[in-house]
């Protein structure tokens, strides 16, 4: 009776030390930031959005904002995922042989943004991008180095990759774009997908615009160099700061290097009018304005 007694008490020990064990382990998990990722397939952004906002989907007719974008979803997935940190925007394109052209080079330079390229063929339609996207997400998911995704597009192919991530643990959430008419995204994947979110043509406005005469040309006059593009940040930070005051500097702070697109807009459209010269496509010159923006309002902190 004494020895099972003992044998007893022996696996209570081994029990409350199992316990413990997990506990430890839940708690740390309990610390863990949850992180998210934006999936972005820019066949999908260029077609809807230019078809919103221009008219066209025709990309030769209409100019798009990428960084400004970037940065809006970046914001926007801050306010949706409230308690998670970026891992990085994944923007999937088409090149001929895979080659970036100058404007995906300067969208690949840009901070936590992994550019990857898929084929276009002679019809300049994108082939491999759907694959390009599923392997990311399944990995991502697969490695727990995501909790959620943000994927912006619409092509029924997204659904195996939205059923890969999902099968890892993943929440896949599907973003799309306000349609004129109709839908402009698959079903299928609509029914597969943790949640829904639609961009509309206010969100989209200010970084699309059909190719007609600029109020700005970046042509028709000197291109500005990096530091007076800077000093202009600066400037435009301290009127920024006297409008609106230390209280809202406070809330800005915690997303540097990001600026809410808001404020993002805001600071371009007033640089080009102090400039007299268009920052659109001009990815160094959009980072110098910033970083005085950012430097400026860091030195009244």
């Amino acid at each position: 009776m004494e020895v099972m007694n003992d044998d007893l008490a022996a696996l209570g020990a081994r029990i409350d030390h199992t316990n413990e064990l997990l506990e430890r382990m839940l708690a740390e998990v309990a610390k863990t930031p949850s992180t998210h990722a934006i999936f972005v397939d820019a066949g999908y952004l260029y077609a809807a959005a230019g078809r919103l906002v221009a008219g066209t989907e025709d990309r030769r007719a209409f100019d798009l904002d990428a960084e400004g974008l970037i940065e809006a979803f970046i914001d926007r997935a801050r306010q949706v995922f409230a308690d998670s940190r970026l891992l990085r925007v994944y923007w999937y394109d088409g090149a001929r042989r895979r080659i970036h052209t100058a404007e995906q080079q300067s969208i690949a330079e840009l901070p936590d943004v992994k550019v990857r390229l898929g084929n276009l063929n002679a019809n300049n339609q994108q082939k491999g991008v759907d694959s390009l996207i599923r392997s990311d997400l399944e990995s991502l998911a697969r490695h727990r180095a995501i909790s959620d995704a943000a994927l912006l597009g619409g092509d029924e192919d997204l659904v195996s990759a939205v059923e890969a991530a999902q099968g890892y643990g993943a929440r896949v959430h599907l973003w799309g774009i306000e349609a004129p008419e109709g839908r402009n995204q698959a079903e299928p994947l609509l029914w597969e997908v943790d949640s829904q979110r639609t961009l509309d043509l206010e969100f989209f406005k200010p970084y699309v615009s059909r190719r007609t005469a600029a109020a700005y040309d970046a042509t028709a006059g000197t291109r500005p160099t990096r530091e007076d593009v800077r000093f202009v940040g600066a400037q435009i930070a301290a009127k920024w700061l006297v409008s609106r005051g230390r209280e809202a500097l406070v809330e800005l702070l915690p997303g540097h290097p990001y600026l809410p697109g808001s404020v993002d807009q805001d600071l371009l459209v007033e640089a080009e009018v102090l400039l007299q010269y268009s920052l659109r496509g001009q990815a160094d010159l959009r980072r110098a304005l910033r970083d005085g923006f950012w430097e400026h309002l860091q030195t009244q902190y």
